[in-house]
């Protein structure tokens, strides 16, 4: 299913175009991708839908420069993300995607600051404007009080504030979040989706997140389902009746 006409007053950040991504070969080739076509917007919060093995962490994998497709093109700025050496490559993750994980991922033998840090260190800003940076970030995520402290001295929720501080530490256009609230209960979760999206509103972040949040859809301005690789539905969140533990038409 092809992306709706072009809108062309929104700045398009992200434009995949017939994305296939195939594993093996043959008989046991499997199309984990199988023809996406689609275009996101800066400033945009889109919410990806779909079973387990239908695509959703193979699409997340082509638009974070994760991985190549097998054929069809990713642009990320304008940029063919395929033409990219290595060099460049890493530096497109480094400064243009913020990644949150619902595991965190974030080091344990590091502090709160340290880890906010690491990544505008790679980036090469020098380590006392990366402190300096990290503490603002980290009480601008609602850990000021907590800049010292390592991750087994957090919640699971703070934990989780600070991938969000890491995956905005160079000031990313696209955040790529995969289940951000999975882990986190009712309380916190909410907590984590108004911190994305006033990333959004405040910093004109794109935010792309894979979930089953029904809180999550709630506050998004589209819904991809995908389904065996390729796009199922995509809908404006305005036109659809969401509510917690239901969404409109549960065909799809």
């Amino acid at each position: 299913m092809a992306e709706s006409a072009d809108k062309p007053h929104r700045d398009i950040v992200i434009r995949a175009i017939n994305v296939k991504r195939h594993y093996g070969s043959g008989e046991a080739v499997t199309k984990a991708l199988d023809g996406v076509t689609l275009d996101v917007f800066r400033g945009e919060y889109l919410s990806i839908m779909g079973p387990s093995g239908s695509g959703k962490s193979t699409l997340f994998n082509m638009i974070g420069g994760i991985d190549a497709p097998t054929s069809g093109m990713v642009f990320i700025d304008e940029i063919d993300v395929a033409q990219l050496d290595s060099y460049e490559l890493a530096w497109m993750r480094c400064h243009k995607i913020g990644y949150i994980f619902q595991s965190y991922n974030i080091l344990p033998v590091l502090t709160a600051l340290e880890n906010v840090m690491l990544p505008m260190v790679f980036a090469g800003l020098p380590e006392d404007d990366a402190r300096e940076k990290a503490a603002g970030i980290l009480t601008r995520v609602g850990l000021g009080n907590r800049v010292f402290h390592r991750p087994y001295e957090l919640s699971g929720g703070q934990q989780q504030r600070v991938a969000v501080a890491r995956a905005i530490a160079n000031d990313p256009v696209i955040i790529l979040a995969d289940e951000p609230t999975a882990n986190l209960d009712v309380k916190t979760g909410r907590d984590m989706i108004e911190l994305l999206c006033q990333l959004k509103e405040e910093d004109q972040v794109t935010v792309i997140s894979a979930t089953h949040d029904m809180k999550m859809l709630d506050v998004s301005d589209r819904i991809l389902w995908i389904r065996d690789g390729q796009i199922d539905r995509l809908e404006e969140r305005k036109n659809l009746n969401i509510r917690v533990g239901h969404i409109g038409d549960e065909s799809h």
